[in-house]
C-alpha cells in the first residue's frame, strides 16, 4: 500500500503531477492500455479474442466486445467461488468492491488487485490538494466529514467484498493522512451501528465547532440525512454537552472510548448556544450558525444528488457547495479542478491514469430512450422497439477524440479485469484541461419507468421534475427529494411520482393547492417525449399521479434500504422504486394525491 513517502510526494508535487497527467493524457492512456494487454492477453477472457496471440491495441478495439456487468458476471462469480486460474487478470485478485445496489436494485462485485486499489487511493489526496489550493483557510482547521462503513462480506473464495469507502477507511493511508484532519475519531467512523456513529460524529463536530473549516460527506443525501438526525437529537446532544456525559445508549465500546477523550467536561455555555440556534423555527442557514468558520460544504451534488442542492443551499446559508470528484464502483473518472464552480456548472477533469477510457456517443441531449446494444468491436447494432428499423450506431471514441458539447456513455478498461465495460453513466464534454477532457455528469442512461412501449430514463424524469418544481419556488415551497414507480396494478397503468415537500422557513407541510399540484403533473407529462404523449393520448397510459408525502418519509426509505444492506455513506435515493415494500412505505407517509388532467393531449 502507498505509504508516507508517497503521501508526501503527492502533497509536495501534487499540482505538478496533475499537470503532467493532463498534458500527456493521450500518451498515458495508450501506455495504460498497452500495459494491460501485455499483462493480461493470456487470461481466459482476453485470449479468446486474439488470433495467434496478436494482442496489439487495434486488435483489442476490433475484437474485444463492449459488455455490461451481466456479461462478465459468470467470470466474476467463478473468482468469488474460489477458482484461482487467470480468468480475468493475471495478477491475484485481492478483494471485491461492492456497489451500493440502490441505483439498479442489486449490488455488483467488482474485482480489485492490490495495485488497482492503491491507485484509487491517490484520488482523495489530489482532491484535498486542489481544494486547499483554491479555497483559503482549509489548512487552518479541521474537516467535519460524516463517514460511515458497512459490514464486509466474505465470498466462498475467502476474498472479502465491501464498499470502496469501507476498505479505504481501514487503510493506513487514510488513518495516517486525511483522518488526522477530521473531527470524527476513526473509531466512530468504523462503528458498524450507523445511528451510534452518526450521533458520535455530530457530537464531536459540535464540540469542535470553532475548529471546523470544512463540512462534508461522500454524497449529498448523507448531509440531508444528518440535518434530519440533528432535528431529532439536538436536545439530547445539548444535554451531553451540558453535563459532559455521553448518552447510555451509545454502547459501542470503541465509540465510548473515543468520545471519552473529546467529551471531557461539562460545557453549559456551549450547550446553551447550540440550543438557542436549534430552537429557531426556521433552520435556514443553520450550518453557518452552528459552524461559523466553515469555508465550504464538500459532497457530490451532481447526477441524482442534484435534487439536494436547494436543500443544502437553504441550510448552508451561503456556504459554497463543492462537488469534488466523480466516479463509480468500477473506476474513478475525474476530479473538479474548479471547486468553487456553481453546483450546476461543475465540470470534472478526466484522470487518464485511473483506467483506459472509451466513450460511446449517445444522442444530443444526453436523454432519450435507453437502448439495448449488441456491441462488438467498432460497430453496434441497435434494435428499435418502436419500429422495425435497424440502426448502425457510431463506434466508441478514445479520450483524444471526444468532441466538446457531445454526450457519451463511459466505457472503461481497468487494471483489475474489466475490459470495455459499460459503466452506464452519461457525460457531456464541456472542454479540455491541457489535453484531458472535462465533462459534466449527466445521469445514468438506464430506463427507470416503463409501461407498454414507453421507456423513460433517469435523464427524462430528472429534467421533467426540474421544470415542474419551478412552479413551487415562488410560493416558498421546496422539493426536498423524489422517487417514482410504474403502477401497473390497474389497466391502463400510470406513472406515479412521490414528492417530499417543505416550506423554506420551516419543516411544516405546505398547504397543497390542488390546481398548483395538478399544474406540476401537467408540466412533467408535457416534458416527456412523443412516444409517451402518443400512448397517453391513445389511452394506453393513464394520467400521471403525484403523491405528496410528509416530512421525514424519505428518511424512513433510507432506513429501509440500509436495513436491506445498503450503505448510508453511499446511499442514492432510488429514482424508481422496484420494491413493493418501498412503495408501501412511501404510501404510508402520503398526505395528498393529485393527477394530471385526463385529456391533456
Amino acid at each position: 500500500m502507498a505509504g508516507e513517502k508517497e503521501i508526501k510526494e503527492i502533497y509536495e508535487n501534487g499540482m505538478k503531477i496533475l499537470e503532467e497527467l493532463t498534458s500527456n493524457a493521450h500518451e498515458i492512456q495508450e501506455q495504460m492500455l498497452e500495459e494491460i494487454l501485455i499483462r493480461n492477453a493470456g487470461t481466459e477472457y482476453l485470449s479468446r479474442f486474439f488470433v495467434n496471440g496478436q494482442n496489439h491495441k487495434q486488435n483489442f478495439k476490433t475484437n474485444v466486445p463492449i459488455v455490461t456487468y451481466e456479461d462478465i458476471k459468470p467470470y466474476i462469480d467463478r473468482i468469488a467461488n474460489g477458482e484461482t486460474s487467470s480468468i480475468l487478470f493475471a495478477d491475484p485478485i485481492t478483494q471485491f468492491i461492492q456497489s451500493t445496489g440502490t441505483s439498479e436494485g442489486k449490488p455488483k462485485l467488482i474485482p480489485m488487485t492490490a495495485e488497482s486499489f492503491e491507485k484509487r487511493m491517490v484520488k482523495p489526496l489530489l482532491v484535498d490538494l486542489v481544494m486547499k489550493k483554491c479555497i483559503s483557510g482549509l489548512d487552518q482547521g479541521k474537516s467535519f466529514y460524516l463517514f460511515f462503513v458497512k459490514p464486509e462480506m466474505e465470498t466462498p473464495s475467502g476474498l472479502m467484498a465491501s464498499l470502496y469507502t469501507t476498505s479505504y477507511f481501514k487503510t493506513q493511508i487514510f488513518k495516517n493522512g486525511l483522518a488526522k484532519f477530521c473531527t470524527s475519531p476513526i473509531d466512530t467512523i468504523l462503528c458498524l451501528d450507523n445511528k451510534q456513529s452518526m450521533y458520535c460524529q455530530l457530537l464531536t463536530g459540535l464540540l469542535l465547532r470553532d475548529e471546523v473549516v470544512r463540512m462534508g460527506s461522500s454524497f449529498a443525501s448523507v448531509l440531508a440525512r444528518s440535518i434530519k438526525f440533528l432535528e431529532d437529537y439536538w436536545k439530547e446532544l445539548c444535554s451531553n454537552i451540558r453535563t459532559g456525559y455521553l448518552s447510555d445508549w451509545i454502547a459501542d465500546p470503541a465509540c465510548r472510548n473515543a468520545m471519552s477523550s473529546i467529551l471531557t467536561r461539562p460545557d453549559p455555555e456551549l450547550a446553551d448556544l447550540i440550543q438557542q440556534i436549534c430552537e429557531d423555527k426556521s433552520w435556514e442557514g443553520i450550518i453557518k450558525e452552528l459552524w461559523p468558520e466553515v469555508k465550504c460544504i464538500s459532497s457530490i451534488v451532481t447526477g441524482s444528488m442534484s435534487q439536494y442542492i436547494p436543500l443544502l443551499e437553504f441550510y448552508g446559508g451561503g456556504i459554497p457547495l463543492v462537488s469534488p470528484n466523480c466516479g463509480s464502483s468500477e473506476a474513478c473518472f475525474g476530479i473538479n479542478l474548479k471547486p468553487l464552480s456553481k453546483p450546476f456548472d461543475v465540470s470534472y477533469t478526466i484522470l487518464p491514469n485511473m483506467a483506459y477510457f472509451e466513450f460511446l456517443p449517445v444522442n444530443n441531449n444526453g436523454g432519450g430512450k435507453s437502448r439495448e446494444f449488441k456491441l462488438r468491436g467498432a460497430s453496434a447494432i441497435e434494435s428499435s422497439e418502436s419500429t422495425n428499423e435497424t440502426t448502425t450506431v457510431n463506434k466508441p471514441v478514445d479520450l483524444a477524440n471526444v468532441k466538446i458539447g457531445r454526450y457519451y456513455e463511459v466505457v472503461v478498461t481497468t487494471l483489475a479485469g474489466l475490459y470495455r465495460y459499460r459503466v452506464g453513466d452519461v457525460l457531456k464534454v464541456t472542454g479540455f484541461y491541457n489535453k484531458s477532457p472535462q465533462f459534466q455528469f449527466v445521469e445514468r442512461q438506464n430506463v427507470v419507468l416503463s409501461i407498454d412501449l414507453d421507456k423513460t430514463t433517469e435523464v427524462d424524469l430528472s429534467k421533467a421534475i426540474t421544470k415542474a418544481k419551478l412552479v413551487l419556488e415562488p410560493l416558498g415551497i421546496m422539493l426536498t427529494t423524489y422517487s417514482s414507480y410504474a403502477d401497473t396494478s390497474l389497466t391502463p397503468g400510470r406513472y406515479v411520482l412521490f414528492w417530499e415537500l417543505k416550506m423554506k422557513g420551516s419543516n411544516d407541510l405546505p398547504k397543497l393547492d390542488a390546481k398548483i399540484m395538478e399544474e406540476c403533473c401537467g408540466i412533467v407529462e408535457e416534458s416527456f417525449d412523443f412516444t409517451y404523449k402518443s400512448l397517453r393520448k391513445g389511452g394506453v397510459i393513464s394520467a400521471l399521479e403525484l403523491r405528496v408525502v410528509k416530512h421525514g418519509t424519505f428518511d424512513e426509505l433510507m432506513d429501509f434500504y440500509v436495513s436491506k444492506g445498503a450503505s448510508i455513506s453511499q446511499y442514492k435515493p432510488p429514482c424508481c422504486l422496484k420494491s413493493e415494500e418501498a412503495v408501501k412505505l412511501l404510501n404510508l407517509g402520503m398526505v395528498g394525491t393529485f393527477f394530471s388532467p385526463k385529456t391533456m393531449f
